[in-house]
């Protein structure tokens, strides 16, 4: 890698975190850890307002602005994959954003590198999710941001049926099908539900805190793929 891409890519990789250390700029550049402090030292008498030192971290101070991004080539099928995903197996909400997003990016790529991107050989054919799921999938993503319990009748994969209020917390993509991870109030417990077989979804009216052993990452320390649910 050329010291001038290095240079932009430590001020990335410090841009997009809260405090980022000389070690990880090491590990992720492939460099010693004295070349990561000679070269912020580089990009401070630059003008590059990098705060922190050796040994704590850096971060990047407000108001500094950079050229729009450019992407390489395998970044830039990268973007076209993921969106053509995306449109598959998220919501349509998402979907459409995702599509303008890259868009966005595309027209400022030159032309030969925008055109070598399109014409990226992955594709994910429209046979995601149901309409109905598709609609589940996104009021589940908008109550775990608006952290609101919901209600919903189950039906699990031996056909019994629940209704349940539960504490929305994320929803996983298994490759096939979207899970929702919820605590759940009948079951005083984790549980998962797939998305495609809940069949009545309703906003329980009531917002919830995170409660110790009830949060995210507790349900995350014990999360398996999904077989039966409920």
């Amino acid at each position: 890698m050329r010291r001038a891409d290095r240079l932009f890519q430590i001020v990335q990789l410090i841009r997009g975190r809260r405090l980022t250390t000389a070690a990880f700029l090491a590990r992720r550049l492939e460099v010693s850890l004295r070349t990561v402090y000679r070269d912020v030292a580089q990009l401070q008498h630059q003008g590059v307002p990098i705060e922190g030192e050796a040994g704590v971290g850096y971060r990047l101070g407000p108001g500094f602005q950079l050229p729009p991004l450019m992407f390489d080539r395998d970044e830039a099928r990268a973007l076209v994959a993921a969106t053509r995903m995306a449109q598959a197996w998220l919501d349509p909400a998402l979907g459409a954003a995702a599509e303008s997003a890259l868009g966005r990016i595309l027209s400022v790529l030159p032309p030969e590198l925008r055109l070598l991107a399109e014409g990226m050989p992955l594709h994910a054919p429209a046979i995601g999710l149901e309409a109905e799921a598709a609609a589940h999938l996104r009021s589940l993503r908008e109550a775990i941001q608006a952290r609101q319990r919901v209600r919903l009748r189950y039906r699990d994969l031996q056909e019994a049926c629940t209704e349940r209020t539960v504490r929305p917390l994320g929803c996983f993509y298994w490759g096939s099908v979207w899970t929702l991870g919820a605590w759940c109030e009948l079951r005083d417990g984790f549980r998962g539900f797939r998305v495609d077989r809940i069949e009545v979804l309703e906003d329980a009216g009531a917002p919830f805190r995170d409660e110790a052993g009830k949060t995210l990452a507790d349900f995350l320390r014990q999360v398996r793929p999904p077989t039966a649910a409920g």
